[in-house]
C-alpha cells in the first residue's frame, strides 16, 4: 500500500499478526464438525431404547419384574438426555465457530471508503497496540467531495437541504459542476454573524482534488 494508491470500500488494508485467532477458530471449527459424540449418544438411544421396550414387553408377561423394566427406562430416559447435551455441545461449538470467525476478522483492516491512501503510517512488521487504536493508514474520500461554506446569517432561511448550487473550483482546476445542499447548520454564529452549510459534490472521475477553494453559487 503506497501514497496516493486507490482503494475501495471493503478493500483490504493491512493483515494483523493473527496466529492464536486462526488457531482457535480451527479448534472450534473441529469441535462443530465432530460427529463422534453425537453419532454415539444415538447409538446409545436406540440400544437402550430398544432394551426397555423388550423389558416392558416381557413385564407384561410377567417374565422380568417391575424393577428391571424401571432400570432399563432409566437408562433410555439417561440416554436421552446424553444425546440432548451432546447436541447442545454441537450447538455451543457452531456459536464458537462464529465467535472465533469475527475475531479473527477484527485482525483484517479493511478500508470503510473509496478514496485514495493520504498516508501510511505502519509499514509489514512494525508493532501495533493491542487494542488496535494506533492509525495505520489514512485515507481520503474524494467521490464525492465536502464542500464547506461559511454563509452570513441574512441567507438563513433560504438555504434548504437538498437545494442544487453551482460550485466553481479556483484556478487552475476552473469549471463549474453541480452540488447538493446536504447540512445547514441550525446555530449561527453570533460573533461573526455567519452559519455553515456543506455540499456534496459529486466526483466520479476525481478531476477535483481535494482541499481546493471554491465558490458557490445558488
Amino acid at each position: 500500500m503506497q501514497r496516493g494508491a486507490s482503494v475501495k470500500k471493503g478493500q483490504t488494508l493491512a493483515l494483523l499478526s493473527s496466529g492464536p485467532e486462526r488457531a482457535a477458530l480451527d479448534l472450534a471449527r473441529s469441535r462443530a464438525t465432530n460427529e463422534g459424540e453425537i453419532k454415539a449418544a444415538e447409538a446409545r438411544v436406540e440400544i437402550t431404547r430398544k432394551k426397555f421396550d423388550r423389558a416392558d414387553e416381557l413385564m407384561k408377561k410377567s417374565f422380568v419384574s417391575a424393577n428391571a423394566r424401571d432400570e432399563a427406562e432409566a437408562e433410555y430416559r439417561l440416554a436421552l438426555e446424553q444425546l440432548r447435551v451432546a447436541q447442545e455441545n454441537r450447538r455451543l461449538a457452531e456459536l464458537e465457530v462464529r465467535r472465533a470467525t469475527e475475531v479473527l476478522a477484527q485482525r483484517e483492516i479493511r478500508s470503510p471508503v473509496s478514496g485514495i491512501v493520504v498516508e501510511v503510517m505502519l509499514r509489514p512488521g512494525e508493532l501495533t497496540s493491542s487494542n488496535q487504536k494506533d492509525p495505520i493508514v489514512k485515507l481520503m474520500e474524494v467521490d464525492p467531495l465536502n464542500v464547506e461554506l461559511i454563509l452570513p446569517v441574512r441567507e438563513f432561511g433560504r438555504i434548504r437541504t437538498g437545494q442544487r448550487a453551482w460550485v466553481l473550483p479556483e484556478a487552475p482546476v476552473g469549471g463549474k459542476y453541480v452540488a447538493r445542499v446536504e447540512v445547514v447548520d441550525r446555530m449561527v454564529d453570533a460573533a461573526s454573524g455567519t452559519f455553515g452549510v456543506r455540499l456534496t459534490l459529486p466526483n466520479p472521475e476525481r478531476k477535483i482534488p481535494a482541499g481546493l477553494k471554491c465558490r458557490a453559487r445558488f
